[in-house]
């Protein structure tokens, strides 16, 4: 009989600061954290956004030692930081942190843009002999699942995906999956995202960003008639994961079991957009809850993919309301609409939400949208759950949903 999967560390570092101290204390604000992002450069287009949910606090060298970080990105930098934060929290320390049989499994969309920059702008302007082997060895999208591996020495799979929104939970699931069928004896699943100046400019010309005109300007407004566009976020977010009956043997406290994890694909979604497609969807993910005790009714939160963006949210409510059926639809907490789209920003506010961290009204939502016809949570008092689901439908037509159940 396979071990259950069981997650004992959590390591978060985003806009709200580093831990899920005080990520609990925005999400219970229920207002976005947000940053002018750098203009000098004359990248953004005139009355373009101008924010994003950027990490402030961009210090880690109380995790990364200055001779570990000046091999590395600031993605790779933020991940290793996060994933110390997790191994802490595990009780593992660092002579037990690697070996042959731990695995990283790690998400990212974009990889780290201002090394690439930097790259192409020596190779453009000096000629391609000028080019430096660090920004070339930090600009392809696995370099900080490859800086993990090495500085904490794991030895085992290392497994990057680039999966758009969908990618966080599918790293999560590839890793469990790993540990339940003994490939690994632990693994450490996460994500990660930085945001540049020029990536902003570019999500905000093809009009992914919540628009600056406006009372509400660039207020992501996840399920809301009004919404425009989401809130660019980055961060690195990493969860360490392995069997059970391991972790109760070494005497670790478990934060949550991981449950099923399941995922598809819509056909009908563009290259760079979501698609029609949530007949199929829902009934995938209806499928999946049937392996659920109780059912969709064990389900007792919804941690949404939702972000503001026009299609997306539509279709994440479409799939919702499909694959509930006539049971009623728990709550739907939307924390992206504090700590913005990448970043991992699904998968500790998901945890928290398992260990009964108060979640504030959703930010910007004022009117309901009677084409999706989800009314996101509200902010009042909720019971602590027994089980929750996180779901990520991506653009360009990936689909993800994890469920994490409270250990007893």
């Amino acid at each position: 009989m396979l071990s259950e999967t069981v997650i004992t560390g959590l390591g978060t570092i985003g806009p709200c600061g580093h831990g899920r101290g005080p990520l609990a204390a925005a999400l219970a604000a229920g207002k976005p954290v947000t940053s002018e992002v750098a203009r000098g450069a004359g990248l953004h287009r005139e009355g373009g956004s101008r924010l994003a949910a950027l990490v402030r606090e961009r210090d880690v060298s109380c995790f990364v030692p200055a001779a570990d970080a000046r091999r590395m990105s600031f993605p790779s930098k933020l991940v290793m930081a996060a994933a110390r934060m997790a191994l802490a929290e595990a009780g593992i320390g660092a002579t037990e942190a690697g070996g042959p049989r731990v695995g990283v499994y790690l998400s990212t969309t974009f990889g780290s843009g201002l090394s690439t920059e930097r790259l192409l702008k020596q190779i453009f302007l000096e000629g391609p002999e000028a080019a430096q082997p660090f920004y070339f060895s930090e600009c392809v999208a696995n370099a900080p699942a490859a800086q993990l591996a090495i500085a904490v020495g794991a030895r085992g799979p290392n497994v990057t995906l680039t999966q758009r929104e969908s990618g966080p939970l599918l790293a999560v699931a590839r890793g469990a999956q790993a540990v339940r069928e003994g490939r690994v004896d632990r693994a450490l699943a996460g994500a990660l995202e930085e945001i540049t100046p020029l990536l902003h400019a570019l999500l905000d010309r093809f009009g992914a960003l919540a628009r600056a005109e406006g009372p509400r300007a660039e207020m992501p407004r996840p399920f809301d008639r009004r919404r425009d566009g989401f809130l660019a976020g980055e961060g690195a977010t990493v969860l360490v994961l392995e069997r059970e009956d391991t972790a109760r043997a070494r005497g670790a406290r478990v934060l949550a079991r991981v449950g099923w994890s399941g995922g598809a694909f819509d056909a009908t979604a563009s290259v760079s957009d979501w698609g029609d497609g949530h007949a199929t969807l829902a009934a995938a993910l209806r499928a999946g809850l049937e392996e659920v005790p109780g059912g969709a009714r064990g389900v007792a939160a919804v941690v949404s993919g939702a972000s503001g963006a026009r299609r997306g949210d539509r279709l994440e409510a479409r799939v919702l309301r499909a694959a509930w059926g006539e049971v009623p639809l728990p709550p739907v907490l939307v924390p992206k609409a504090v700590v913005g789209e990448y970043g991992g920003g699904i998968l500790a506010p998901g945890l928290l939400a398992l260990e009964g961290a108060t979640f504030g009204p959703t930010a910007g939502f004022t009117e309901p949208d009677p084409e999706t016809g989800v009314t996101p949570h509200g902010g009042v008092a909720r019971e602590i759950p027994s089980r929750v689901l996180l779901t990520g439908l991506a653009s360009g037509g990936a689909a993800a949903w994890l469920v994490l159940e409270r250990a007893s």
